[in-house]
């Protein structure tokens, strides 16, 4: 196995400064390509600078990077360590607009234009600072904890809606335009992916798919004080002292692998399902969003459904 040289970050600061200084003299004008160049590194002018896709020589030094800062790159959540940014690419990839994988010049090309909008230097290198970037835009998009979710609100959805069939019935709560919102979402899963959900003869999930179905909704928050006091050194997640499915308008989705653990190795079973990926591409269209460090939670935003 190839050992990984990394750079000390003077190095890694002259290489970003290689990539953008490469990115504007090398790079081809093309009157076909809709990427901007911007960012602080970059002296703006009056007209708007174009490049071609995929034929500048900093965008395939960046996309080497890439390719191994997706395992390598040392960051912190929660005050836990992390261990690159594979995880989380199919989220990056919708948020840049980019089907290539990491590896590739065109996913570097998406990254230059996410850290130029962000006023960064756009060296297309998905390093610490941007990917900071990435996690604020994901975490702005959630619902926030504005309030609990008023008792008559609440409905409680069919137990098949369920990922375990033996779930207590007083945990089957959720809120009324949630629960509306799922089912759309649901029926519109069903139709993209009939080869790879088993269904019934009318179209929707057949009752022993598991995929896509409800795995946790309504908690109340004597309820989560309760899982406290009864594990007090657990994870966050689950445990959160003041947790969005206190609202009703949280979903935990199974999407794979073991339901609700934040085990690494599960999360990237999770991110790699084909359920998974199109709620990534389209839960947003039904007003869900998600919390990017747990695959299977998504969020109900009344009124910020998007196309």
């Amino acid at each position: 196995m190839k050992k990984r040289v990394l750079l000390p970050s003077a190095a890694v600061s002259l290489f970003s400064c290689l990539i953008a200084y490469t990115f504007m003299a090398g790079s081809g004008v093309s009157a076909q390509e809709r990427t901007r160049v911007a960012g602080p590194m970059v002296k703006q002018t009056a007209s708007v600078m174009k490049v071609e896709r995929n034929n500048s020589s900093a965008f395939k030094m960046a996309a080497t990077e890439n390719a191994g800062l997706r395992s390598s790159l040392s960051w912190t959540f929660s005050g836990k360590t992390q261990s690159g940014w594979n995880i989380y690419v199919p989220l990056i990839s919708q948020a840049i607009g980019v089907d290539g994988g990491p590896e590739t010049p065109d996913f570097a090309l998406g990254v230059s234009n996410w850290q130029s909008n962000a006023g960064l230097p756009p060296t297309g290198v998905l390093d610490e600072v941007t990917l900071e970037t990435f996690k604020k835009y994901w975490q702005s998009r959630r619902l926030g904890r504005f309030g609990l979710a008023a008792d008559d609100n609440l409905l409680s959805a069919p137990i098949a809606e369920f990922f375990d069939p033996t779930r207590s019935i007083d945990m089957l709560q959720l809120e009324r335009d949630t629960y509306a919102a799922y089912k759309k979402m649901i029926a519109a899963a069903a139709k993209d992916r009939q080869h790879e959900l088993r269904l019934t003869k009318d179209g929707e999930l057949a009752p022993e798919e598991k995929f896509l179905r409800i795995v946790s909704a309504y908690r109340s928050q004597d309820y989560q004080d309760a899982l406290r006091r009864k594990e007090p050194n657990a994870g966050r997640g689950a445990l959160a002292k003041n947790s969005p499915h206190s609202t009703g308008h949280a979903l935990d989705i199974y999407v794979g692998g073991e339901p609700v653990k934040t085990l690494d190795s599960n999360r990237l079973i999770q991110v790699q399902t084909p359920a998974y990926k199109w709620l990534v591409k389209n839960a947003h269209r039904f007003g869900f969003y998600p919390y990017f460090y747990e695959p299977w939670h998504w969020e109900y935003v009344p009124g910020k459904s998007e196309k």
